[in-house]
């Protein structure tokens, strides 16, 4: 085993982007060349996590602890379970294909757009294995600088308007995320002796804290993660810097950054504040259940092919939100494969979307029709993505949705079947919304002049959307490929949560 793999992964791309800045402004290929390398090195190195880590346990690995900041009492402290597993595989799996896909659309300011992409893989890494919460609130803001230039240098015409709005959300959340640390990190003091903002030592200290500030602390820390996410009625950032957002900048969006969001929620809101988290639960449920709607609701009615994808997100993300709050051991995993599957088919809906803009140069669906005539192969990939977003069985989606909705049904912690009776029906919404873009932009009479030359899918694009189609269709057929990696985490949780809080095992379940 490679010792320190988790600091090699977060600070490979890292180093490795310095590089970037000093080749020459004409040497785009080789520009383009070097940071794909670097990013399927990474990628790589994930794998031997993969391959070495141990799905018998739900304990962290390959840990690594050394002091960072001695006066506060705050260390360098990685490490992964189950659940960091599959998303920091996601955030390596992800990069390379959209650096593909930038390849031949990014022409002003390569040298700078391609230094984001490898900063932003490191970044991603470090928030899905920080340990301590001082180090995670550093990546967790650190993520915020190179989306923040990608939309603003790259995005549409109203980059301007979408960026300061996502800067916005996002610090606001980022500010009540850090008065939590702070706050808990006094809270520490008369119990452990000294200010800390280790996860493992601050979990003794949650545990003991009443109720009441349970409940104050977890709504600083939720709050900040589902501005992330983003749940209703925090995600109006989100549609404005999708569409504004370059293509790549749209599938890191959606298929990592929003991910971040409900990974804090499990990592940090579930494990160091239970109490609240049980108390709380019928409000977040509720809001869940909203965003579920509302989000596939606003998508029927879009006509700009990118806002119809974005307020899907909102829906989609709702299932996730939803099957957390469960808290049954079935839900939970099923949040959890539904973060990595909506990561997959959300990300290949954007790169499809990206496909017909370069094309055509326009989001407008009533621009399009009878686009199946030209681009046959094309079309067969857009109706496998269409249908595993949709949830259709022996696609990846119907697994995460499945086990989030029989989980939901019956968890005690929700106390209700309505939530998921509910957001099942919504399921139709989805078919509704996502068949109808389909048939708009593939199906009819090829009767606009201006489709009549589109050329089909070409070798680059089918690079960047064949593996995507094959994990789509591996988890639909074979889930416990995946599934069998967090199990053990899952349980880990629900087993911690019925440990410190013996009064609410009968809300939590079985």
């Amino acid at each position: 085993m490679i010792p320190n793999i988790l600091s090699i992964l977060i600070f490979l791309p890292v180093v490795l982007a310095i590089p970037v800045l000093f080749f020459k402004k004409e040497s785009e290929t080789l520009i383009k060349s070097y940071t794909l390398g670097v990013s399927i090195l990474t990628f790589m190195v994930s794998l031997l996590l993969f391959i070495n880590f141990d799905a018998s346990t739900g304990q962290f690995q390959f840990v690594e602890k050394t002091k960072w900041i001695n006066f506060i009492n705050t260390n360098y402290f990685v490490g992964i379970d189950g659940i960091s597993l599959l998303l920091i595989l996601l955030s390596t799996f992800i990069i390379p294909l959209t650096i593909i896909a930038s390849w031949k659309t990014i022409k002003t300011k390569v040298k700078a757009f391609y230094f984001l992409m490898l900063l932003m893989l490191g970044g991603l890494i470090g928030v899905f294995c920080a340990l301590d919460l001082l180090l995670f609130y550093v990546f967790w803001e650190f993520i915020l600088i190179p989306m923040y230039f990608m939309i603003g240098i790259w995005g549409s015409e109203n980059r301007i308007y979408a960026t300061v709005k996502f800067f916005i959300y996002t610090v606001s959340g980022s500010v009540l995320l850090l008065v939590g640390i702070i706050w808990l990190g006094f809270l520490a003091l008369p119990i452990l002796g000294t200010f800390s903002t280790d996860l493992i030592e601050l979990k003794s200290v949650s545990y003991n804290l009443p109720v009441d500030s349970q409940i104050y602390l977890f709504i600083l820390f939720t709050l900040s993660f589902m501005i992330k996410v983003p749940l209703f009625p925090l995600h109006t950032w989100l549609p404005d810097a999708h569409v504004q957002a370059p293509t790549a900048g749209s599938v890191i969006l959606a298929s990592l950054l929003l991910k971040m969001g409900t990974y804090a929620l499990i990592r940090f809101s579930l494990t160091l504040f239970p109490a609240g988290f049980v108390e709380l639960t019928p409000y977040f449920a509720a809001l869940s259940v909203i965003g579920i709607i509302y989000g596939a609701l606003l998508s029927i009615v879009q006509k700009d092919m990118k806002k119809l994808v974005a307020y899907s997100s909102v829906s989609h993300m709702g299932f996730i939100v939803l099957g957390t709050f469960a808290l049954t051991a079935e839900a939970i995993q099923g949040s959890v494969i539904q973060m990595i599957n909506h990561g997959l088919s959300t990300g290949a809906l954007f790169l499809i979307v990206g496909i017909l803009y370069e094309r055509r140069h326009t989001k407008e669906i009533a621009k399009y029709g009878g686009v199946m005539k030209v681009m046959p192969v094309f079309s067969v990939i857009f109706l496998i993505v269409v249908m595993s977003s949709i949830g259709l069985p022996g696609l990846n989606g119907f697994i995460g949705e499945f086990l989030v909705l029989i989980g939901s049904f019956y968890s005690p912690n929700l106390g209700s079947h309505w939530y998921a009776i509910i957001s099942t029906t919504v399921v139709i919404f989805a078919a509704v919304y996502l068949l109808w873009l389909y048939q708009r932009i593939m199906l009819g009479p090829l009767d606009k002049e201006e489709n009549k030359n589109i050329k089909d899918i070409n070798k680059t694009e089918l690079v960047t959307l064949i593996p995507l189609v094959i994990f789509i269709v591996w988890i639909g057929v074979q889930p416990n490929t995946f599934l069998k990696v967090t199990e053990k985490s899952v349980e880990q949780i629900i087993v911690n949560i019925k440990t410190v809080t013996p009064k609410f095992n009968h809300l939590i379940g079985d």
